[in-house]
């Protein structure tokens, strides 16, 4: 039988888990007050509006709703279940769990497991090999050269692929990797000959991939040597690698872009590796690939700046144009710096070391117009078609998202040109006009591709390529977490619509404790609730208010999914989280002037709409039975519009009388508590 993981165990977890240190993998955050503030990676937005809460473990965003906890947050962002994103957790933090879990584990998240587990194998196989044999001699003296030792091989897990064209598939098969993980992870190949399987990587220096958490994600193999082959290859995309929305480096690098708000993008896996080895810690490469805009965004959540490098051969120059105007849409500020003809970053630092390469990144770099016009004159472009090169720039100015931005930029441009303002900002409407039309097109067609690989995917999971039948109606349990098609993670966040007086009535009961819950529970019952989870909620507070346990915000959101998500929800608005009014751990005590008649016109609602959903249940009752039952039927749908109609015409202090006094001021003086500990603090 399998283990089952402990509450206890899950909770140190949780407790281990610092959700700011977990969340800024992802968002590039800043304190504000309490909480920490950034862009939400949930939907695309400009102004901050996600924000976490460290007090009580949370995190929530008053643009798309999105709220949770620690393991909420992996589970969205690595499209994984619960039980791995808490293995997940557990393993980054040092907290030890049992092998097996009783809950159900999926079929896709095996295979994401196993596909970890043959590229952490990979890694160890090709050290081991870099390290240990005659035939990676080669591939040791070629890092020696650069400087490498031991100790930035094991760092950066540098390896060998020996150039036998099985030795790693056999090796791992012997070791008991299932040979269906390798195949996803790209690290064997199906041979032509139909006879077995062959390594995808021979003969090459190996340079791991990983993810912003340090995980394997692929390889890259660099040839040694003048041979007639490429000179790196690269894992293929598979389940846990997508190269256009990955750099290299940046696990190494995130901590040190922060401090700074600067990266420095380089092409390759040395540059990198050079550049952090001299103490230049914020450099990330993006692997030879054109630069997208999911990478863009990638570094846009640790630093505001980048700084790009590239080769100073026409495919640099080419994929520098190509960035600008990735990293201006993106909102960044850019900077360019072009190195002495014939150096690379990594060849650079090599020769000249650290203080060389800052005194002239410090010197030579420019910003964007700068440089555009720099090279123009250089090259004599300027003079022969400046009308050109003036308009590329505008096109570059175009994808600034701020229009003060642009604005500021035109106005550099003109000093520079001599052109006119009038006419530049003429000739930028128009690109601006053209862009947009250009963006819609490009969405409608990305819509369309997403609509037809979510209809290919739906049909392949359906089998076989057959019609997907209409699913069947699925009640979701309390604490049942089901993971998402492919396609709703692809879908645009929206917001979970709860009934605000039913929010209400939770927040009350947990904010205000015992007495609160007594008055709420005296008027109220769960039939009343339409939402599941809140009901189930209020259902959970009044069994433990019975069993004379602890009720509270703190209780809550260290409990067992889905509670620290509705408490997300619930109890966090967008002024408790602000520097002004972060009262005490997010909650907004002076929202309740009378906390009270907050409960009553929250009860009064609760029960008219529970009321209104009765009449429409006795209505298609009515129309669904006997004539004998449809008097009853009739006489319950009377009651029920003069209970509605009662309740709408009565004042709220007539329909929920005041507690006795002691009561009341229990509750005021909880207040009181609360704001007094708040200036303590």
């Amino acid at each position: 039988m399998a283990t089952m993981i402990p509450d206890e165990k899950k909770e140190e977890v949780r407790g281990a888990a610092d959700i700011v240190e977990v969340v800024e993998d992802y968002v590039k955050l800043k304190r504000s007050g309490r909480s920490w503030k950034g862009l939400c990676p949930f939907h695309d937005e400009n102004t901050p509006s996600f924000h976490v809460t460290p007090d009580l473990g949370i995190y929530k965003c008053f643009g798309c709703g999105e709220s949770g906890d620690v393991f909420n947050f992996v589970m969205e962002m690595e499209g994984v279940g619960f039980v791995e994103a808490m293995r997940s957790l557990a393993d980054r933090y040092g907290v030890s769990l049992p092998e097996e879990d009783e809950e159900e584990l999926t079929e896709e998240h095996n295979l994401r497991e196993g596909i970890y587990h043959a590229l952490k194998y990979a890694g160890v196989f090709f050290f081991r090999h870099l390290m240990e044999t005659d035939q990676a001699k080669k591939a040791r003296d070629y890092l020696q050269k650069r400087g490498y030792n031991r100790q930035i091989i094991k760092k950066y897990g540098l390896g060998y692929a020996p150039p036998d064209g099985e030795k790693l598939y056999k090796t791992a098969i012997d070791s008991g990797i299932n040979e269906e993980y390798l195949l996803e992870a790209g690290l064997i190949k199906p041979s032509k000959r139909d006879d077995g399987f062959y390594d995808a990587f021979r003969g090459r220096l190996m340079f791991p991939i990983f993810n912003p958490s340090g995980k394997v994600i692929a390889y890259a193999g660099r040839i040694l040597g003048k041979k007639k082959a490429a000179k790196y290859i690269n894992s293929p995309q598979t389940k846990v690698y997508n190269k256009s929305k990955v750099l290299y480096g940046i696990n190494f690098a995130k901590n040190d872009i922060r401090k700074k708000n600067e990266v420095i993008l380089v092409e390759g896996y040395t540059d990198v590796i050079s550049l952090q080895q001299a103490g230049i810690n914020n450099v990330a490469a993006s692997s030879g690939t054109s630069l997208t805009p999911d990478q863009m965004k990638l570094l846009h959540r640790y630093g505001d700046t980048i700084t790009m490098i590239y080769d100073s051969d026409s495919a640099g120059k080419r994929a520098m144009k190509r960035g600008i105007n990735i990293a201006l849409h993106e909102g960044m500020d850019v900077k360019l710096l072009e190195l002495p003809e014939g150096e690379d970053p990594d060849s650079f630092v090599r020769q000249f070391g650290k203080e060389a390469f800052r005194e002239l990144k410090k010197d030579e770099s420019e910003g964007f117009l700068d440089y555009t016009v720099h090279k123009a004159r250089s090259s004599g472009r300027w003079n022969e078609e400046k009308d050109k090169v003036v308009t590329e720039i505008l096109e570059s100015i175009a994808h600034i998202p701020d229009q003060i931005k642009q604005e500021v930029e035109v106005q550099k441009l003109n000093k520079v040109s001599k052109i006119g303002d009038r006419a530049l900002f003429d000739e930028l409407g128009k690109i601006n006009s053209r862009l947009k039309e250009e963006r819609k097109k490009a969405k409608k067609r990305e819509q369309r591709r997403r609509e037809r690989e979510a209809r290919r995917r739906d049909q392949e999971t359906d089998g076989q390529g057959q019609r997907p039948q209409a699913p069947r109606p699925h009640t979701v349990g309390f604490n049942e977490q089901r993971k998402p098609s492919a396609a709703q993670r692809r879908a645009p966040k929206q917001p979970q619509k709860r009934p605000n007086y039913e929010k209400e009535l939770i927040r009350l009961m947990l904010v205000y404790d015992r007495d609160m819950i007594d008055y709420i529970g005296s008027y109220c019952n769960e039939t009343q609730f339409e939402d599941k989870q809140l009901r189930q909620f209020y259902e959970d507070i009044i069994e433990r208010y019975k069993e004379e346990k602890e009720v509270s915000v703190e209780a809550y959101a260290a409990r067992e999914h889905p509670y620290p998500k509705l408490i997300g929800e619930i109890v966090i608005d967008e002024h408790t989280v602000s520097e002004r009014h972060h009262e005490m751990v997010g909650v907004k005590y002076q929202k309740d002037k009378n906390p009270y008649r907050t409960a009553k016109g929250a009860m009064k609602a609760l029960k008219i709409h529970y009321l209104d959903r009765l009449q429409v249940d006795l209505y298609k009752r009515y129309n669904a039975v006997d004539k004998e039952q449809r008097k009853k039927v009739m006489k319950a749908m009377k009651e029920a519009g003069r209970q509605r109609s009662l309740l709408q015409q009565s004042p709220i202090d007539e329909l929920f009388p005041d507690p006795d006094s002691d009561a009341a001021k229990k509750v005021s003086d909880k207040v009181f508590e609360y704001k007094m500990k708040h200036e303590r603090e």
